[in-house]
């Protein structure tokens, strides 16, 4: 057996309380599968198992509140399939198979070649897919209306809370959260009166106490990060004529839903600025730094009941300028509809603040521990700029770094400013 606990969701978590399990006990999980959601102090957020197996015991009911590393729930392990030879598991690889999910046909139930390419056909158990009508013995029994009704009104709290606010009726709102949860952003998008004055005014003190324990974890967080890493500051300001330029190009023939915006443009640029200088991308624990190889950047985020969280958009080198306007919209939209990933919170290597729309052009910010560096951007400005010895006036923006003076200093934070301004005067190289 082992302990599926309470995972710790950033430096300034020491507990959670549990809102919701999405799985039940005797279901089978696997690495990276969704299992409950959990209330901290800045958001609810989904939190992933990390081990395959099945679900033995829930040891915490919702509404429960446990520290950080306290067991939830109890898995027993998958029992190990049985292949004929290597060849088999490596086409099951190649092939993207579960093992788990393949029936062997061959002696003392052994998975053989015939059984993986069987599996691997579209539509197959094995695949992911749904099984073909063939594989259906028995038939599946239709829901009654009192079932489908309950399956309806799955919700978390919170999204409870939503629907009271907002006046959205559960029962008329289909579920798009695994197992047909219904989820905040089904109320807000199904939401089509106006709140109702006295559940809002009945919310009002709770929402205020959130928003009291967050501001206090944001400051505890940073008050440690002040005391304990040696920070350093530079800034630089960075010509955006060409860059804009090209972004004004791309979008030209675009819909509105397909352009993206500079700050997709920045992003990349910092991901891909890290190639040049990586001590700035890794997490500084026990006296020791540790480089991370990918780039998860954690991107600051309002909320609009207040605070900030900064969950990470994953593998920043590695996607187009397009892929990353399309997780960044993604990831703002779910943070505050407080439908984040544990996996999002966790993960960050770096993390960057934009707080140009705020009007603000300008901003030095404070390492989220235990990353060792932070990147700031203010607002694009028009500003009067020499180019080969002639006056024009070019948008320009100034880039900030924070960064941990145990890992780096101000000649290896001085470089990696420079790649970044390099970087963005040739945007469709990014």
């Amino acid at each position: 057996m082992t302990d599926f606990t309470m995972p710790s969701l950033g430096a300034d978590m020491d507990e959670g309380t549990l809102v919701e399990w999405m799985v039940s006990e005797g279901d089978t999980v696997h690495r990276g599968d969704v299992v409950a959601v959990v209330d901290t102090a800045k958001s609810a957020i989904e939190i992933e198992v990390f081990d395959d197996g099945v679900v033995e015991e829930h040891l915490v009911q919702p509404g429960v509140t446990v520290p950080v590393g306290a067991p939830l729930a109890r898995l027993r392990p998958l029992p190990p399939a049985r292949v004929s030879s290597p060849i088999v598991r490596h086409l099951a690889h190649e092939r993207e198979v579960d093992l788990g999910q393949v029936t062997g046909s061959g002696p003392h139930g052994e998975v053989t070649r015939a059984d993986v390419e069987s599996a691997s056909r579209p539509g197959s158990v094995a695949q992911g897919g749904a099984p073909e009508p063939a594989q259906l013995e028995v038939p599946v029994p239709q829901p009654s209306d009192t079932e489908a009704e309950q399956r309806r009104l799955r919700a978390s709290p919170y999204a409870r809370r939503r629907a009271a606010e907002l006046g959205v009726d559960l029962a008329a709102v289909t579920g798009t959260g695994p197992g047909g949860v219904i989820t905040v952003a089904d109320i807000e998008s199904g939401s089509t009166t106006e709140p109702v004055p006295a559940v809002v005014s009945a919310a009002k003190p709770a929402a205020k106490e959130k928003q009291a324990a967050m501001r206090a974890a944001i400051g505890e967080l940073m008050a440690r990060s002040k005391r304990e890493i040696p920070h350093y500051y530079l800034s630089s300001t960075i010509d955006l004529a060409t860059a804009m330029d090209w972004v004004r190009r791309v979008n030209a023939g675009r819909g509105v839903e397909q352009r993206i915006v500079s700050a997709a443009l920045l992003l990349k640029a910092v991901a891909n600025a890290v190639r040049k200088v990586p001590e700035v991308n890794g997490f500084y624990a026990n006296g020791v730094f540790e480089r991370s190889e990918s780039v998860h950047l954690g991107v600051a985020i309002s909320l609009r009941g207040g605070g900030l969280i900064a969950p990470a958009i994953h593998d920043v080198e590695t996607r187009s300028v397009d892929e990353v306007m399309v997780a960044l919209k993604d990831l703002v939209s779910r943070a505050r509809a407080g439908r984040l990933r544990g996996s999002e919170m966790t993960d960050p290597t770096i993390t960057v603040t934009n707080l140009g729309e705020q009007g603000v052009e300008s901003v030095v910010g404070v390492i989220y521990p235990p990353q060792v560096a932070l990147v700031g951007f203010g607002r694009v400005v028009e500003r009067p700029w020499a180019v080969d010895g002639m006056l024009a006036v070019h948008p320009v923006v100034t880039a900030t770094l924070a960064a941990d003076h145990r890992v780096t200093d101000g000649h290896r934070g001085g470089l990696f400013l420079a790649a970044v301004a390099d970087l963005l005067q040739r945007p469709e190289e990014l």
